[in-house]
């Protein structure tokens, strides 16, 4: 049984603003190496939020270059809790490298051998999907579905305004990474390559253009049997820390599809973005204040635009085109009773 959510909300999901840095680069302590989008310097980060801040405030028809930067925000104590996040376009700028595995079959009658071997081949195949990320929570509000909720609001925001972002999605997991920052991945391919760490190499993907990935990465097909043991067995395997968010991509609709990170082979999750679960079970709701609502089942209620989106996590009672929330879950929306409303209700579940 998944835990019921709250009448009163305790955290609220919400567009990023420019008063959010000092506890990004807390989070950023906290991820660790290997976590991308959080490793760059406190200058780049003020630049990323004030992107994702003009994105959440544009008035687009079509995906673009926008950010769409979520943070998990503690009601009560006003803390950032956890980031994530949407980009509407990958691989125009910076290009979004990937290695497809590919099984090729070696076969030799004269020899009396077959058997088949894996490739790995540099693509940019992802080049205007967009991409849900950045999913990252303190250790401490690791509870009773704040994650779930979390990972959930991105889709949310999708429901809103889904002619923002492409028709796919694509999500890259952190591949296997020790304390240390090495990478049994890197250490066998990529840092022959670029000549230099993998805590390098993940911060000038995270902070440049990526053209050195262009310049240094092999061009040719990498046969992985020639790869260490330890390297091998990484190939499309998520850090321990991501198992929980994969099963949350898995639920949604995403699937692996055999296409590696480049730098740790950390696995790539896909879905259509009309086929993801959360986004397609949401629907508009007209919000009806009640502290105590009639057998409420766990849901998320969204303002329905990206204009100051905000999202929480609350029990409701949703029945035909309305729902009864407590009066403090509207309030942390900052709507009014009895406004429209997003709404995903957990009885849609089975």
């Amino acid at each position: 049984m998944k835990a019921q959510a709250p009448l009163e909300p305790e955290y609220v999901i919400r567009a990023v603003r420019g008063g959010d840095l000092a506890g990004y680069v807390a989070l950023r302590e906290l991820a660790g190496p290997g976590f991308t989008s959080l490793m760059i310097e406190d200058a780049a980060f003020a630049k990323r939020i004030a992107a994702a801040e003009a994105s959440f405030a544009s008035d687009v028809s079509a995906p673009g270059a926008e950010r769409y930067m979520l943070a998990l925000e503690h009601l009560q104590s006003g803390a950032l809790c956890g980031s994530a996040a949407v980009r509407a376009t990958v691989g125009a700028s910076p290009p979004f490298f990937n290695f497809r595995v590919l099984t090729i079959a070696q076969a030799s009658a004269a020899a009396d051998r077959r058997f088949d071997m894996s490739v790995l081949i540099l693509v940019n195949e992802f080049t205007g999907c967009s991409e849900v990320g950045s999913l990252f929570l303190r250790p401490e509000h690791r509870k009773s579905g704040v994650g779930r909720a979390l990972a959930q609001a991105r889709y949310m925001l999708i429901a809103a305004a889904p002619q923002r972002f492409n028709e796919r999605l694509v999500s890259e997991m952190r591949g296997v990474v020790a304390a240390d920052g090495t990478s049994p991945f890197w250490e066998a391919l990529g840092a022959h390559f670029f000549k230099m760490s993998f805590r390098e190499a993940d911060q000038l993907s995270a902070t440049t253009d990526n053209q050195f990935i262009l310049d240094l990465m092999p061009k040719y097909p990498i046969y992985a049997d020639l790869l260490p043991a330890p390297a091998r067995a990484a190939i499309g395997v998520c850090h321990p820390d991501g198992a929980g968010a994969r099963k949350l991509l898995e639920w949604e609709g995403f699937r692996y599809d055999h296409v590696v990170d480049i730098f740790d082979g950390g696995p790539l999750l896909t879905v259509s973005r009309d086929a993801v679960r959360t986004k397609r079970e949401a629907g508009l709701k007209r919000l009806v204040a009640d502290a105590s609502p009639p057998r409420p089942v766990s849901a998320l209620v969204a303002t329905p635009e990206t204009k100051g989106f905000r999202c929480v996590s609350v029990g409701a009672a949703v029945r035909g085109d309305e729902a009864r929330v407590h009066p403090k879950a509207i309030a942390a929306l900052g709507l009014d009773n009895g406004a429209e409303a997003l709404v995903w209700a957990s009885s849609n579940e089975s």
